[in-house]
């Protein structure tokens, strides 16, 4: 099941399509720059090249070393999208050029000339399996699309193992065909000098202990409950750090910070630097991440990686990704939780006990090795 196996003799050329690291800072953004960024290491004879639109002519800065760029300047990007979506033309190897493999690493793939071999990444199923969670506008296209992708690509790449189990069932692909690679961790280098750490926290307005959680604000990461578990904390002296960017269906979600007893010490940071998430993660009491479904959980293995004790739901891809290395919180009421995060503030030994635990945990996690194992499927691809 999910075999790496095989290879392709011969110099292979493979198109990764790279709008989304143009885009997004985080999430699938992130993904794309990273393979970008280490996929040359593992080409040897073979061709890597970049598509991206660049109708505007503003250039990739900071192309590597062994990749070809390929923009499209004749047409914008968002008239081709619109095009693919309306009447699934042009083919995008009109746009992108020839290549024996291509890949598109956000969920959907585009029109091809029949014969044309791809891999897509498909991170995760939640739209299928929570479509509550999910912006209506966008679901119906969505699962439509996700259905055609999943039957035209010649091989599926995910980002967990828990992920390929549900593409398998939810979208009625056999098994052979899913590849899951776990996603990487960036070197975080030195953790920040602790003075500097705590003059960001006082710039932000923190200046009393706090429990923290990073992510797009949105209904899968359940923060309604995370503010019943904040209000069930009356002996904790100290502020809710929620730091992310306003995601979908957030209505009832500020409604529910703005409602709470306790709002005065609930912060929301909608934007934060790379320095500013440091020291956050750096200074957080706790990370408490009672996330209802993820297809891998970032948050809480950066968390970890920088050393914050986690406390997390049990569920979805979390214990394949986190191991043992967070203090498990199973289902969903407020006062168990409340006594998990109690059991961590309450205990330095425990605190301490998950901040080691976590950072060894987290050095599994590297991009080099998700690049290796993804140039493997380019190559299986190729080759069959």
């Amino acid at each position: 099941m999910f075999c790496c196996g095989g290879g392709y003799k011969g110099g292979m050329k493979v198109c990764l399509d790279i709008q989304a690291a143009l885009g997004q800072r985080a999430g699938v953004g992130r993904y794309v720059r990273e393979l970008l960024r280490h996929l040359p290491a593992y080409r040897e004879n073979d061709e890597l090249c970049a598509f991206y639109f660049d109708f505007k002519r503003t250039g990739l800065d900071d192309a590597p070393a062994g990749v070809t760029c390929r923009p499209c300047r004749w047409v914008p990007g968002r008239l081709a999208q619109a095009a693919w979506k309306r009447m699934d033309w042009p083919p995008f190897d009109w746009l992108a050029g020839d290549a024996d493999v291509y890949h598109f690493p956000n969920f959907i793939r585009p029109p091809l000339t029949a014969g044309k071999k791809s891999v897509v990444t498909i991170h995760d199923v939640s739209f299928l399996r929570m479509p509550e969670t999910t912006e209506a506008k966008n679901l119906a296209w969505l699962t439509g699309k996700i259905r055609q992708t999943a039957r035209m690509a010649d091989a599926i790449l995910t980002d967990s193992y828990f992920s390929a189990q549900e593409i398998c069932e939810l979208l009625d692909v056999p098994s052979e065909k899913v590849f899951p690679v776990w996603l990487g961790l960036p070197d975080f280098g030195e953790p920040p000098a602790a003075e500097a750490a705590a003059e960001i926290r006082r710039a932000l307005g923190l200046e009393r202990p706090y429990l923290l959680m990073v992510g797009t604000i949105e209904p899968r990461k359940n923060i309604p409950f995370l503010v019943k578990i904040f209000e069930e904390l009356r002996d904790f002296d100290g502020d809710l750090v929620l730091a992310g960017g306003l995601g979908w269906k957030v209505g009832p979600i500020l409604q529910a910070v703005f409602d709470s007893p306790r709002r005065e010490r609930i912060k929301l940071l909608k934007r934060t630097s790379d320095a500013q998430l440091a020291a956050l993660y750096a200074g957080a009491t706790a990370f408490v991440f009672p996330t209802r479904y993820e297809g891998f959980g970032f948050p809480p293995l950066e968390a970890m990686a920088r050393g914050a004790p986690v406390i997390a739901a049990r569920n979805s891809s979390l214990p394949e990704v986190l191991g043992n290395a967070v203090e498990w919180v199973e289902g969903y009421d407020a006062v168990e939780w409340a006594n998990r995060v109690r059991k961590v503030f309450g205990d330095s030994e425990r605190a301490g006990h998950l901040r080691m635990a976590g950072q060894q945990r987290a050095r599994l996690f590297c991009w080099r090795e998700t690049a290796r194992q993804t140039w493997a499927v380019y190559r299986q691809v190729a080759a069959s």
